[in-house]
């Protein structure tokens, strides 16, 4: 019965690899040989008549090995059979026999015995073929010329296509020729006898098929194929047929197999690995892996699978620009995931970081200042190669390359050559790194930026010193009850309307004992900084002062997570410059992945906008809360715990519940149009 050949391919593998089988078209028998050799097939099946053994008084063709190979014979594009390729190699069998009156005839004797030596060979093979309940027996004419005729050595090979068979099934193969000079060659082999494995996609959902009777009882196991290391299991079952089990696609990675063996004493297992080649998994598989940075000066990249990756040294320069690599120390190479790795360093930095990419594309960053080294510094990279001879150079690594400390380019790093240069001969340079090829040294350049207004700084510094005291000491009540906890307020500018209710909250929000921030008050830092900067610059002074972050999702928030879910984080830049929700993305969502975000972030929304369920889970590990329905929920995770009595939270709630109340009533409805390119069903379910 004709099977599609992407089951017959399932339930043909023997290991954690997919089998690929090789497919041959129509439903003709056909053979092919070495070069050198010609071969022909007779039209139609022969008798199986091996006969008696014969002498062969002259060399002959003979085969002396049988090997077989599985292949599909195709008779359209998914209905293909499981079909026996036949290898036959041939031995030239037998010598030359010198006539007895050799020695009378003389010279005549030689050119008689000379013409026969000079002719090619030919020979009749029959291949018998057995596998319950069919039996066939083909025959095939093989010729050789004269040139390759040495008697005792191999011709070569001819190669039948093929004989059809059924899964489970055991197959006998003999071959001799006609007449029969040798003991016939045989060959049995058993088929693997496996369930049929269907794998589907519908939507969201991967299905995994085990097609089988209702008595048939079989193993299924999902684990993770590590080529550094061994398998890891992930899942198992002993399952009666037939059955579906669902898969989310999030759960796919290129390392996922799936191995499937019946209950049976010594039975054979099939193992897939399907997903080697989809996009999906490669995306899944990078959001799962995590970049570690170890102490002192280690590093871990940890991933369910092995990745086509390699990783660097870089050098962040506090300015901000690329990450810039270095080579040396750490020379570009495949990366090891769940191993420890060491820094070939003597000392750490807060500007170093490692990066992991793949296809020249940088994926994951991490750098030494997240650890416990500090902020970035605004130090100077000095590298120094050595040559040769004792020949040494120096060069300051900038953003438009490594600059010769007494060049005259007009960089920095060139200007400040000689003073640089005496800092590193007096000491006050920290090595990095140091062999025989060269060394990394770190010079601190703030005394250089600082220097000329170093007395106007301390004079600014002293005066603002005295009039904080002054406001200190004369408003301190006032000033503490109204200073408040700090919030960083995030939103997606959906319309004109929903920018009216969130600055109706913002507003509301400032009447309490709150300092909110938000874009809409802040157009002119946006257009001079950029929203990227920006957002960095209130995230880091919001959470350095024990602020929280408020995420207000909406359908065009959710609908801009999702898009960086599916396509990493260049989905953000089609966006407006002045889109601070959508830079955000870039850090909001890997401190979700990192777990990160708890008592840093808070999430909210307008429960007459979206549903709950709509929000990503990816985003449900901090609050979530309802707007106005959990307003004084919401009040007290933004002020802290203890901040505020229950019953003046409860007024403080009413007052913000009727401050929206009229800005609520224009955006009652779905968000979003056309123009803004974010409609989202309020019915999507959740996509991470």
């Amino acid at each position: 019965m004709p099977v599609p050949w992407f089951l017959l391919s399932l339930a043909l593998g023997r290991s954690p690899v997919v089998l690929s089988l090789e497919r041959l078209a129509g439903p003709q028998d056909a053979v092919r040989c070495s070069p050198g050799l010609s071969c022909h097939l007779w039209d139609g099946d022969v008798l199986c008549l091996p006969g008696s053994i014969v002498s062969a008084p002259e060399p002959v063709l003979v085969p002396t090995h049988l090997q077989t190979e599985l292949v599909l014979r195709c008779h359209q594009e998914t209905d293909c059979e499981l079909c026996v390729r036949v290898v036959i190699h041939l031995t030239v069998h037998g010598h030359w026999e010198k006539p007895e009156d050799e020695e009378q005839f003389g010279r005549a004797a030689d050119l008689e015995l000379e013409e026969p030596r000079n002719a090619s060979l030919q020979a009749q093979v029959v291949l018998s073929f057995q596998a319950y309940p069919t039996a066939r027996c083909v025959l095939l004419e093989v010729q050789v010329p004269a040139a390759l005729v040495q008697p005792g050595q191999s011709v070569g090979s001819v190669v039948f296509d093929c004989f059809e068979a059924a899964l489970g099934a055991e197959v006998r193969i003999w071959s001799y020729t006609q007449p029969r000079y040798k003991k016939e060659l045989n060959f049995t082999q058993q088929l693997p006898a496996l369930p049929w494995l269907n794998v589907s996609a519908d939507g969201d959902d991967v299905h995994l098929v085990l097609e089988v009777s209702e008595e048939q009882h079989f193993g299924l196991s999902l684990y993770w194929n590590q080529v550094q290391g061994p398998t890891k299991p992930w899942w198992h079952r002993n399952l009666t047929g037939p059955q579906t089990i669902t898969l989310n696609h999030t759960d796919l990675v290129p390392c996922l197999c799936i191995q499937v063996w019946p209950l049976e004493l010594d039975s054979v297992r099939t193992s897939i690995c399907p997903f080697r080649k989809d996009p999906r998994a490669y995306r899944n598989l990078w959001r799962a892996t995590r970049l570690q940075l170890l102490h002192p000066l280690g590093w871990r990249l940890d991933a369910p699978c092995s990745l086509p990756a390699e990783a660097s040294l870089c050098w962040q320069a506090l300015g901000g620009g690329p990450c810039q690599s270095l080579v040396p120390p750490l020379p570009r190479e495949n990366v090891t995931v769940n191993k420890a790795l060491d820094f070939p360093l003597l000392k750490g930095h807060p500007n170093l970081c490692v990066q992991v990419s793949s296809w020249e594309k940088v994926q994951l960053q991490e750098c030494l200042w997240s650890d416990s080294l500090g902020p970035l510094k605004d130090d100077m990279l000095l590298v120094e190669t050595r040559g040769p001879q004792a020949n040494r150079s120096l060069c300051a690594l900038e953003l438009s390359g490594c600059t010769p400390l007494l060049s005259r380019a007009s960089t920095r790093a060139a200007r400040l050559g000689e003073q640089l240069l005496q800092d590193l001969q007096s000491g006050q340079c920290l090595q990095l790194w140091d062999d025989d090829l060269g060394a990394l040294w770190a010079c601190p350049m703030d005394k250089y930026i600082h220097q000329r207004w170093a007395l106007v700084w301390l004079a600014c510094l002293l005066f603002a010193a005295v009039l904080f005291l002054l406001l200190l000491l004369k408003k301190d009540h006032v000033k503490v009850a109204s200073r408040g906890r700090a919030a960083l307020l995030l939103y997606s500018a959906d319309n004109a309307d929903f920018e009216r209710l969130v600055g109706a909250l913002a507003s509301a929000l400032c009447q309490l004992p709150l300092r909110v921030a938000v874009d809409l008050w802040s157009r002119r830092e946006l257009s001079a900084q950029g929203a990227l900067a920006w957002f960095h610059a209130q995230r880091r002074q919001t959470l350095q002062e024990g602020g929280v972050v408020v995420l207000l999702f909406s359908p065009g928030a959710v609908a801009l997570c999702r898009e960086w879910l599916q396509d990493g984080a260049s989905a953000t830049g089609a966006h407006g410059p002045h889109d601070a929700f959508a830079a955000s993305l870039n850090c909001v969502l890997p401190d979700f992945m990192q777990g990160r975000a708890p008592g840093r972030y808070v999430g909210a929304y307008f429960d007459s906008l979206l549903r709950r369920d709509a929000v990503p889970s990816l985003f449900l590990a901090v609050p979530v809360l309802a707007l106005p329905s959990q307003l004084p929920d919401f009040l007290r995770a933004l002020q802290g715990p203890g901040l505020s009595h229950p019953g003046r939270l409860a007024d403080r709630a009413e007052q913000v519940s009727q401050a929206l109340q009229p800005a609520l009533g224009c955006c009652v409805g779905p968000l979003g149009t056309p123009e803004t390119g974010r409609e989202m069903g309020l019915e999507a379910g959740d996509g991470t």
